[in-house]
């Protein structure tokens, strides 16, 4: 092997990132260059710490690339409009933002003409297939190397590692595994891993600071949420400004149990009050603006859009077609949403729009009707009976 063989490593500033740097720098003699791709997750501080980081473990290049706007303009507004959660739980918030960093990353790497690309998965999640597929994808001509998977490292063994390397670290906070971007906070630690215990108020990124309840208006235009409290927002801004309000309240906390893609049962804890927030409210407002059948046909296209996207197929063609269809359903989607925010839950109170399809010029539901008459019903009634009626008498005979 060659010593100046390029390597591009999707870095993190993590335990993970941090031994690869180390290993595959002085163990194995290549020329790391790091690349962190933002999806909404960091500031501009935590920015230029991670970077400082990534000089100081040895890498010979670093870069930041920013991609919070395509992954808005490209991903979250189409889980919004499919008001897509897995298992009805869960907004992937990780299973969406780690295409979008293995595809910047392998596109990073193709520029710079590097001969391999590394990522610090373990052997045992989703996102090694997400990173390794993407890189395949845009790069296939690339080497993909991954030392954690590779040599089945516990996080132990990895912390101890960097302690021989003389690599400083707050190592207590390597209890738990944090990967934070706009659409939501994962957290992962030694409760996860079992079946019957939850994660410590401790864990979540977001402390509960908040315990008298807030009214809070959102403001939807075409399914995008471009307002909050009457103020305009551009809905990147507005998803940050509602986490900001929210949060604070430890909504949108749970732990999310799923199918991983490698066919064993999973468990990751997660924040994400801005999303929940967002999904319950966005639905909400459908459920009074759309037909039945668009409800019924965009709740079968999304979840198999959330699906694919979970396993990391964002770049299937057919994804392209739903995301056409889901954008065409949300011309009526325009309106307020009224919620009251509380300590570990939230409501919705009510919506306000001039495509309402609850307009009492046609009836009320419950207790007058404008538009038809008894008998035009019971003639309905009559008709849309038939079928079971004969159906019913048919076996009566043949009995």
């Amino acid at each position: 092997m060659s010593e100046s063989k390029k390597v591009v490593l999707a870095f993190s500033g993590g335990l993970d990132t941090s031994f690869c740097v180390k290993y595959l720098s002085e163990d194995k003699g290549y020329e790391i260059y790091s690349v962190l791709v933002d999806t909404g997750g960091f500031s501009d501080e935590e920015l230029k710490a991670i970077e400082a980081r990534a000089y100081s473990l040895g890498v010979k290049k670093h870069a930041t690339i920013s991609k919070t706007q395509d992954y808005y303009q490209q991903c979250i507004k189409y889980l919004v409009f499919g008001n897509i959660l897995k298992n009805n739980t869960y907004p992937l918030s990780v299973s969406a933002e780690r295409i979008f960093q293995a595809i910047a990353a392998a596109e990073y790497a193709k520029e710079i003409g590097a001969e391999a690309i590394a990522h610090g998965s373990t052997g045992a999640g989703n996102d090694q297939v997400r990173f390794d597929m993407a890189f395949r994808i845009i790069m296939p001509e690339a080497e993909i190397i991954t030392p954690i998977r590779d040599l089945r490292l516990s996080r132990e063994a990895e912390i101890d590692y960097l302690k021989s390397k003389g690599v400083d670290q707050e190592w207590h906070k390597a209890a738990y595994s944090i990967n934070k971007g706009l659409w939501g906070t994962s957290v992962g630690g030694k409760e996860t891993l079992t079946s019957d215990k939850y994660l410590p108020e401790s864990a979540f990124p977001t402390q509960v600071s908040k315990t008298e309840a807030e009214r809070v208006t959102l403001q939807f235009e075409k399914g995008e949420l471009v307002g909050i409290n009457d103020t305009a927002y551009a809905p990147v801004e507005a998803i940050q400004k509602l986490a900001e309000i929210a949060a604070p309240f430890g909504i949108g906390r749970d732990i999310h149990v799923g199918d991983t893609i490698i066919g064993i049962k999973g468990r990751v804890g997660f924040e994400a009050a801005a999303p929940l927030v967002i999904i319950k409210a966005h639905h909400t407002l459908e459920k009074h603006v759309l037909s039945e059948q668009q409800l019924y046909w965009k709740e079968q296209l999304a979840n198999w859009y959330g699906s694919l996207l979970h396993k990391g197929q964002f770049m299937e063609p057919v994804m392209r077609n739903i995301e056409t269809f889901l954008a065409d359903t949300q011309q009526h989607v325009t309106g307020k949403v009224h919620l009251t925010l509380a300590p570990y839950r939230f409501y919705v109170e009510g919506i306000e729009s001039s495509y309402d399809l609850m307009s009492p010029v046609f009836g009320s539901y419950g207790e007058m009707n404008n538009a038809w008459t008894g008998d035009d019903v019971r003639g309905f009634a009559k008709v849309a009976s038939n079928q079971v009626m004969i159906y019913q008498k048919i076996s009566e005979l043949n009995q």
